[in-house]
Parts: C-alpha cells; sequence; structure tokens
C-alpha cells in the first residue's frame, strides 16, 4: 500500500466529513423531522459507516490518476461544494437569529423570502443572468487581449442587475398588494406592528435577492476560471501566476507529496471567490439601496408608478454626478437642480465595480477592502434613510 494512496484517503476522509457537517443546518432547515433523526445514535453510526466507506472508495479513484492537475481540479470541486453549502448555512443561521431575536418580524421576512424565492419571476431572472454570463467568455470582444477584463466587467453587472429587477419588482407588488388587497390589515391584528412589516417585507426580500447573488457569484467564479483557462496560450495572454499564499500555505504545513494538490485546489477556489468578493458586496450594496427606495415607495404609490420611480432613481443616481460636472459654471438653476439630484438621490456611481475592474495592475487588497466597507457603510445608511421615509409614509397610511 503506497504512501499516496494512504494520504488520499485520509484525504477523501476529511473531505466528505467536512460536507456531511456543512449539510447538516440546512438539512435540519429544509424538513423539521430530520431533527429527531439526528438524535438516534444508529444514525449517527450510519454516517461514520458511510464517511469511512466512501472516502475510502474515493481514495481508490484518485490513487488511479494521481496526477498534479487532476487533484487539483478535484480539491477545486470539493471547494465550490463546500462554498454552496456554507451559503445554505449562513441563510439559516440569519433566520434562526431573526425568528429567535426578532419572532414577529423575522416571521414576515421567512414569508416574503419564501414567497421571493418561489415567484417565476425569480428564476427566470436568474436563468436569463446565468445563460449571459455563460457565454460572454466566448464572445469576441476585440480588446486586443483584455476580454478578460470585460467578461468581468460585464459578469458584475449581470450578477448585480438581475437581483436589482427582482428586488424591486418583488417590492413593489409584494407591499402594494398587500396594502391595497387589505392584507396588511389583518397581519397587523396579529400583532404586528407597521415597523415590523415594512421592515420585514424589506428583510425578506433583500435576502432573497441575495441568494441569487450568492448563486450567481458563485457561477461567476466558474466563470473566471474557464475564460483564464480558455484564453491559456494564446499570443499576448500572460499566465496568472498560482497564488503564493496557497502554495506556500499547503507547502509548509503538509509538505511536497502529491496528495496535498487536494488542499491546493480548495485553496484556489477560496482564493478565486475571495477575490470575487469584493465586486459582489459593491454590487449587493446597490440592489440593497434600490429594494430600500422600492419598499419605502410601495407604501404609497401603485406598483407601476413605483416601478417608474426607481428606474429613474437608478438612472439618475448614475448620471447625476456627470449632470453636476457638466453644468458646474453655466446656468445657475440647472446646476442648482444637479445639486439636488445629486443630494437627494443615492451616489449609485459609487457601486460601479469598472474602476476596480479595467485596471492593467489590481488594487492592492487593503484599499478595496477599505472602498468596500466605505461603500457597504453608504448603502447601508442610505436604506435606513430610505425606510425611515417609508416608515413615516406608511405611519399615516389608512389600512381599513
Amino acid at each position: 500500500m503506497s504512501g499516496t494512496f494512504v494520504q488520499l484517503t485520509i484525504w477523501s476522509v476529511i473531505i466528505i466529513a467536512i460536507q456531511v457537517l456543512a449539510a447538516i443546518p440546512w438539512l435540519l432547515a429544509v424538513d423539521y423531522r430530520n431533527r429527531e433523526r439526528l438524535r438516534q445514535p444508529r444514525l449517527w453510526g450510519q454516517v461514520v459507516l458511510a464517511v469511512l466507506g466512501l472516502g475510502l472508495l474515493f481514495g481508490v479513484y484518485l490513487n488511479t490518476q494521481a496526477d498534479a492537475e487532476s487533484l487539483t481540479g478535484w480539491g477545486r470541486l470539493f471547494g465550490t461544494v463546500l462554498h454552496l453549502q456554507l451559503a445554505a448555512d449562513f441563510f439559516v443561521l440569519v433566520f434562526f437569529l431573526l425568528l429567535t431575536f426578532w419572532p414577529k418580524g423575522g416571521a414576515v421576512a421567512l414569508a416574503a423570502f419564501q414567497e421571493g424565492i418561489r415567484q417565476p419571476m425569480y428564476w427566470l431572472l436568474f436563468g436569463v443572468a446565468a445563460f449571459l454570463m455563460a457565454v460572454s467568455p466566448m464572445m469576441p470582444f476585440f480588446t486586443f487581449g483584455e476580454d478578460l477584463k470585460m467578461v468581468k466587467e460585464l459578469c458584475f453587472s449581470f450578477t448585480m442587475l438581475a437581483p436589482a429587477a427582482f428586488g424591486v419588482i418583488a417590492a413593489a407588488i409584494s407591499v402594494s398588494e398587500e396594502i391595497e388587497g387589505r392584507t396588511a390589515v389583518t397581519l397587523m391584528s396579529k400583532p404586528v406592528s407597521r415597523r415590523q412589516f415594512l421592515l420585514g417585507k424589506f428583510g425578506g426580500i433583500a435576502l432573497a435577492a441575495l441568494t441569487m447573488t450568492v448563486l450567481l457569484g458563485w457561477l461567476l467564479v466558474w466563470v473566471f476560471i474557464f475564460k483564464t483557462t480558455y484564453d491559456r496560450g494564446l499570443p499576448g495572454i500572460a499566465e496568472a501566476p498560482d497564488p503564493a499564499w496557497v502554495v506556500d500555505g499547503v507547502t509548509n504545513l503538509f509538505g511536497l507529496d502529491i496528495a496535498d494538490n487536494l488542499a491546493k485546489g480548495m485553496g484556489f477556489w477560496a482564493h478565486s471567490a475571495a477575490e470575487a468578493l469584493p465586486g459582489l458586496v459593491i454590487g449587493f450594496c446597490q440592489v440593497m439601496v434600490l429594494i430600500a427606495v422600492a419598499v419605502a415607495l410601495a407604501t404609497r404609490l401603485p406598483m407601476i408608478v413605483t416601478l417608474t420611480v426607481c428606474m429613474l432613481v437608478y438612472l439618475l443616481g448614475h448620471l447625476t454626478p456627470v449632470m453636476t460636472e457638466v453644468t458646474r459654471g453655466g446656468l445657475p438653476l440647472i446646476y442648482f437642480v444637479a445639486q439636488l439630484f445629486d443630494t437627494v438621490l443615492p451616489g449609485l456611481d459609487l457601486f460601479d465595480t469598472g474602476s476596480a475592474v479595467i485596471r492593467d495592475l489590481p488594487l492592492p487588497v487593503g484599499e478595496y477592502a477599505v472602498y468596500t466597507t466605505n461603500v457597504a457603510l453608504y448603502g447601508i445608511t442610505y436604506s435606513a434613510i430610505a425606510l425611515l421615509f417609508g416608515l413615516i409614509l406608511f405611519e399615516d397610511r389608512d389600512l381599513a
């Protein structure tokens, strides 16, 4: 029995055990009866035997193709599955905390979340965005070796536009229909306060949009990996080196054995996901602001008017900085109107990731993290102001 086979088997058992542990929270959330099943010692014994058996079988399989590239690919695959499981665990934890510490508002948020992800519109928008992202690496952009940057900017735009479109439409429909259809009157008699109703609606819709962002972000990482591999070897395309922290970290921890390429593959996936995370956070902050504006407007305006106003807010939010600069030194009245829009409307140009992606050299990690944090704080602050404005409008709304 070779040392490589033993190491591969041990690695396989550990990785499968981690996947099983990561699946427990969302399995409990999917079916309440699983809680009783997990309390049975016999089930845990069967799980341990299954993990050991699968680890052994997978170790045998990996030993038949024990080359560095294949093992790195399998490690990346394990990393991507774990990525999805941890994302599901995150949403389970969020709703657990909401229902524990804010039960009434959390119940409204959970109902809005479930209603959102069950709508055909949700999966239609997700499917359209996923298709456009999937075909973008094969499209010729004629950018003289800069196609990867164009693909990145397009994919980050799709991960923002699809959740934003869903969130605004869902907020306009859900809040308006419940108020106009007198469903909100029933909720208020539970009793659920107007504050809990409105904030719960915003939280549930925002979390549904965040789910779409996470799924599209997972696909976005694969698109970038495919595009990098697709362009490899083309003239004028420099191959990016492997991240030093992954290679050095695995080497220092485990040595140079070929079986350690499984850990390297998982590290490569973590590195790719971490690189995409700031852009996804910035994009979702824009989604959050637009959802907050839609929720606030839907307390008073019909659905069509809310959608129209949100579209104007999106367009003017990106154009007002340009309008302010163009009208500077011109007619005072036009300049005043441009400044008024720039002050009242959200500065959506701050949520543009193009300046960070379209660069000859990547931004330093520290500067990118600081910028992402500042943008996130701005998005949270503006969303809170919009929701406060919505609460003021909703407080005097006659629901009878």
